[in-house]
């Protein structure tokens, strides 16, 4: 995930409609300080429901995303237009100057990136007006009022994302509390959690484990409603509309401890207890993808021989048969 990486969020914008979380203010602030959002919403209510789209729109891929990225910047989303591909749609106007990197709108032209994000109307219309190939449709991350943090957990690749959140959550004890879910079109999902103002949460890329990449400051999330080349980013049915706070213990493994210059000492494998325990804990449904999420665990700790046993003791717990435990924990160690 680089800063600047289109990601996050499949479902709909019209979708975009969670109601507002405890830490919004009642008056969405003008965003002095964020430097993106050039207006102040006169709702401060983020609200991503399809039924919101409009139906003249549906056939025309451009007009819907504009659609859904104003009916976003109604809630206080600021927002950016996006290709198919998911990259900020209007072009650099600095391509051919190296001399400019650096610039991030202060030469007061459009084509920054996620640094043109506004939930101004008329700043929509103009990012989208001079992008008529936008099909979708970015909302940056980190920004007031809600301060969004993004959580995409992916399945390509054999990810199994999901289950390497909920490990992490048993193992530092917090709860994963139901929040705004957009499903993507290559099967993930996107969680959207607000943070508080500072220290900011940074983009990353598989560091709290495979398969998960947080979208930050400087980020941007895919909106629902937003058509890409390989689909339409939805919003997860009977998911909340109101981005959950996130929890604290959560934003400790977000947030990297301020630097030193000690050498790093390194990362402890994971608990052996903990992997026993995560797997003898599984609900239906989830105790093979449990159990060979451990089992990969155990083998990159270099536990395989201690642990096979007693990972195979705690599946047959759940309810695995002993045939099927050890098929997991053969399949994890080929892996």
């Amino acid at each position: 995930m680089g800063t600047h990486r289109s990601t996050a969020v499949d479902p709909p914008p019209a979708a975009l409609s969670p109601a507002v979380p405890p830490v919004v203010p009642a008056a969405l602030p003008a965003g002095p300080g964020t430097g993106t959002a050039r207006c102040t919403p006169s709702r401060p209510q983020p609200d991503v429901s399809p039924s919101a789209r409009p139906r003249s729109s549906r056939k025309d891929p451009h007009t819907t995303a504009l659609a859904h990225a104003l009916r976003a910047a109604e809630r206080g989303y600021a927002v950016i237009p996006l290709t198919r591909t998911k990259h900020p749609a209007v072009r650099s106007p600095h391509r051919g100057h190296p001399e400019s990197p650096s610039c991030r709108g202060a030469c007061g032209r459009i084509g920054h990136g996620v640094h043109d994000a506004t939930t101004d109307p008329l700043g929509i219309r103009r990012l989208f007006a001079a992008a008529p190939w936008a099909t979708g449709y970015g909302i940056a991350c980190g920004l007031a009022p809600y301060h969004l943090i993004g959580v995409d957990l992916d399945t390509k690749n054999g990810a199994d994302a999901l289950t390497a959140l909920r490990f992490l959550a048993e193992q530092h004890g917090f709860p994963l509390p139901p929040t705004v879910t957009v499903r993507t079109p290559s099967g993930g999902r996107h969680l959207w959690f607000t943070g508080p103002p500072s220290p900011p949460v940074p983009n990353s890329v598989g560091r709290l484990a495979p398969g998960i990449d947080i979208r930050g400051a400087g980020g941007y999330l895919v909106g629902p409603g937003s058509l890409t080349a390989r689909g339409r980013y939805v919003l997860a049915p009977g998911a909340p509309r109101v981005p959950a706070p996130a929890p604290h213990a959560l934003l400790a493994l977000l947030t990297p401890p301020p630097p030193h210059h000690d050498a790093p000492s390194p990362v402890p494998p994971q608990p052996a207890a903990a992997l026993v325990r995560f797997v003898r804990t599984s609900p239906q449904g989830q105790r093979n993808a449990r159990l060979f999420w451990a089992a990969c665990r155990a083998h990159e700790a270099g536990l395989r021989q201690e642990l096979s046993a007693r990972l195979v003791e705690a599946a047959c717990h759940t309810g695995l048969s002993e045939q099927e435990a050890r098929a997991t924990i053969a399949s994890a160690g080929r892996r």
